[in-house]
């Protein structure tokens, strides 16, 4: 009896853009096939595999762990296939589409700046940026880098570190015209402490007084999910923010924040690190070209 032939790079690539894409339509129109030869084809891998990738609604389509598990290791394979054919007739340049999760501080006063040099040095590569400042599953949302604040918690992630930032407590000067410069930590009780909306490694202010080190938490009439919106408040008077110096260094230079209780500050500084999904083989060169960019020009201090 014949041996029947498998492609399972074939099978791979459909899987992974029906994950991508978000559905067998889709995914049946980018590859020219029907939706039911693209159902039946994630079938006949499910059973060969033994396990449920995909959980299937009439309203929505949801991957499961070994699902996501398959899907790392199939991206991983057919970045390695892409890249070894690659290095035969195109000598290795990086081309394709990097999809990139950033805050919108970093994005604004780090990224957008370098950015067309990166472009101009690899014309191959293009970019999806998606700006939040919470922590994503990199694997459910599809980002390839992103660019994270603060201490990294154990997980599977590699990270590359780019620098580290002081924190600046700043207020524009029409703020403090109008409520006072704080001196102390009991100032601060009178003020409108702008904080974020959501859970922060250290999710407040540490100031340090009499030897000590007190958190202050930022209880604030406003709170938002990003910290360049923070900014942009503490530019038009609405509060006080702590937010990382390379946001406010040039509102500072210009006059247009005036940063408050340096004296009080414990001299903590926040680590930024782009982070992307552990491999045990080799880089697809456009994440590579990325990272390596960034560990040279998107350094922050």
């Amino acid at each position: 009896m014949a041996r029947l032939e498998i492609n399972r790079a074939g099978e791979m690539e459909i899987f992974v853009q029906v994950v991508e894409l978000g559905g067998f339509s889709r995914a049946a129109a980018a590859a020219n096939m029907t939706p039911s030869a693209v159902s039946k084809l994630i079938a006949r891998l499910e059973a060969r595999l033994g396990a449920r990738l995909l959980n299937r609604s009439t309203r929505q389509l949801q991957i499961t762990p070994e699902g996501c598990a398959f899907y790392e290791r199939a991206t991983r394979i057919l970045a390695d296939l892409e890249e070894a054919e690659r290095a035969v007739g195109e000598g290795e340049q990086p081309v394709g589409r990097v999809r990139i999760n950033t805050s919108a501080s970093y994005a604004t006063h780090i990224l957008a700046p370098i950015l067309p040099t990166f472009l101009t040095l690899h014309p191959g590569v293009t970019l999806d940026i998606v700006q939040t400042d919470m922590v994503v599953d990199l694997l459910a949302e599809r980002m390839d880098v992103a660019i994270r604040a603060g201490p990294l918690k154990s997980s599977s992630l590699v990270a590359r570190k780019l620098g580290e930032t002081n924190m600046i407590i700043a207020a524009a000067p029409a703020y403090l015209k109008g409520y006072g410069t704080p001196r102390t930590i009991a100032d601060l009780e009178g003020h409108n402490r702008l904080g974020f909306g959501y859970t922060r490694s250290v999710d407040g202010w540490p100031l340090r007084e009499d030897g000590k080190t007190v958190v202050i938490p930022a209880t604030g009439r406003i709170q938002m999910s990003d910290g360049e919106g923070l900014r942009r408040l503490a530019l038009v008077g609405a509060g006080l923010v702590r937010l990382a110096a390379f946001t406010v260094t040039e509102d500072i230079a210009a006059g247009r924040l005036v940063p408050v209780l340096d004296h009080l500050d414990p001299g903590e500084k926040e680590a930024f690190h782009a982070v992307y999904v552990g491999q045990r083989g080799p880089l697809s060169s456009r994440i590579r070209a990325l990272l390596d960019f960034l560990g040279e020009y998107g350094r922050v201090k």
